[in-house]
């Protein structure tokens, strides 16, 4: 069922719930008024006639022949007369008896002075009647036609309009609704326009405080993340087609040389050898872009647990060294503290062991005696490390571009690379919601400051 048929049925039900509801007060208030009404002239009716009697103006039988001829063309109003102790005085038609008068209800009229009732379809009332120093019980009962008639056309009426009304509020309702989902109807014209290659596309905003203006602004944000998602898949895809296009066409190179001539077995081994750096190189590419892709993970699909921080850098640096036997790596403690907290956090110990990896790899590639130089401090629920050495340094720009993937620096041809370690330890770092910062200046150095919240 489309929403706007679903507004139509809804708003046209509870309109028509709340016109029934209206339509059921007044019918029951007109009810209520013409009862009272009747009950009215009942009353007055049966006084005048008990008056008439006890004042000796009307004989009895006057009065019974009157009330018989007019019965023929009206419903006459039955009078009847009795004593306190139940006895009759007087009745307009004994034979018909509508009330049919009981000692227990003469007794009941006594006590309340004045009562209504219904017997059948007939109304009735009972009262005392004071006469000269005596209590008499006066009974009267008739039919209201004319009021029933009334209430009959007031019923058939109320029906028709009823039925016009709800006809009425389908119509309304169903271009009430067309005319609030106008709106809608465009931001689906315009939502089946965008495609990925009008991905730059936008939805209209005509209103921005209004619900469909929120929903168009979220929808375009949305658009705003994923243009921007695509345009880094298309960079990735491009760079990593570059970078490995370029270590692999020198392996084909240089085995396609190998082959063109007998050579010696040196030649061999030489060859080889730079196959192998090559196919070296393709390799640590592969595990740099893995590393890249398990660190888009989101966070709750990562197994974190407390780690020490200081534990977990003995272990990067025992890692670093086993690789590259040439650097130097010193571990400064600024603080200590007799809580272990401090140097705790939640972590995945294999991603974070590759960014501190990185970031001391980094010092020591780009210092002229290879050496990184660590220090560990806390403050103000986080623990800070320190990575600095005091090598070439770096220029603003390659500053403000250090985290971006596949950048390489100014000096990348002084230093081998892919560009991937920086944006991948910002990465890891942010998913153990903590930050990064460097400060560098040319020929002095560069420290990195990695603060991690701990537990």
């Amino acid at each position: 069922m489309k929403i706007r048929t679903s507004l139509t049925i809804r708003y046209t039900c509870v309109t028509a719930v709340l016109f029934l509801l209206f339509v059921a007060a007044a019918y029951y208030l007109s009810e209520r008024a013409r009862s009272d009404a009747f009950f009215r002239d009942l009353r007055s009716e049966a006084i005048t006639k008990a008056n008439l009697f006890l004042n000796n103006q009307v004989d009895a039988p006057t009065m019974q022949s009157i009330y018989l001829n007019n019965k023929q063309f009206i419903d006459e109003v039955e009078v009847a007369v009795y004593t306190p102790d139940f006895d009759i005085m007087y009745h307009d038609a004994l034979q018909n008896d509508i009330v049919k008068e009981t000692e227990a209800m003469i007794s009941d009229i006594m006590n309340k002075r004045e009562i209504n009732f219904n017997v059948g379809k007939y109304q009735a009332v009972g009262l005392v009647y004071p006469f000269k120093g005596k209590d008499y019980v006066v009974t009267a009962a008739a039919y209201d036609r004319y009021g029933y008639d009334n209430r009959k056309m007031l019923w058939e009426w109320l029906l028709v309009f009823t039925l016009v009304a709800i006809f009425i509020m389908i119509v309304v309702g169903y271009f009430f609704a067309k005319s609030a989902l106008a709106p809608i109807r465009d931001i689906v014209k315009e939502a089946d326009d965008i495609s990925a290659s009008r991905i730059d596309k936008r939805l209209p905003v005509k209103n921005q405080n209004d619900e469909l203006g929120e929903l168009s602004e979220t929808f375009n944000a949305l658009l705003d993340r994923l243009e921007s998602s695509f345009n880094s898949q298309k960079m990735f895809v491009s760079n990593v087609s570059h970078e490995l296009r370029t270590p692999m066409a020198a392996l084909i190179t240089q085995l396609d040389i190998t082959l063109m001539k007998e050579r010696d077995p040196e030649q061999y081994k030489l060859a080889i050898g730079n196959a192998l750096n090559d196919a070296d190189r393709v390799v640590r590419l592969i595990n740099g872009l893995l590393d890249l892709a398990r660190s888009d993970y989101a966070p709750d699909k990562i197994n974190m647990k407390n780690i020490r921080v200081d534990e977990l850098l003995i272990d990067a640096i025992d890692l670093v060294l086993k690789a590259h036997p040439e650097y130097h790596v010193e571990l400064l403690f600024g603080q200590e503290s007799d809580d272990d907290r401090v140097l705790t956090i939640l972590a995945n110990e294999y991603l974070l062991t590759i960014a501190l990896v990185n970031l001391i790899e980094n010092n020591c590639k780009y210092s002229n005696n290879h050496t990184s130089i660590v220090q560990i401090t806390f403050w103000d629920g986080h623990t800070i490390v320190r990575f600095s050495d005091n090598g070439i340094g770096m220029s603003d720009k390659d500053r403000e571009n250090m985290f971006s993937l596949f950048y390489r620096g100014e000096n990348k041809g002084e230093v081998p690379g892919y560009g991937i370690g920086m944006a991948l330890t910002q990465k890891i770092i942010s998913l153990h919601k903590g930050d990064i910062s460097v400060f560098s200046k040319e020929g002095e150095g560069t420290t990195f400051v990695v603060r991690l919240p701990h537990i």
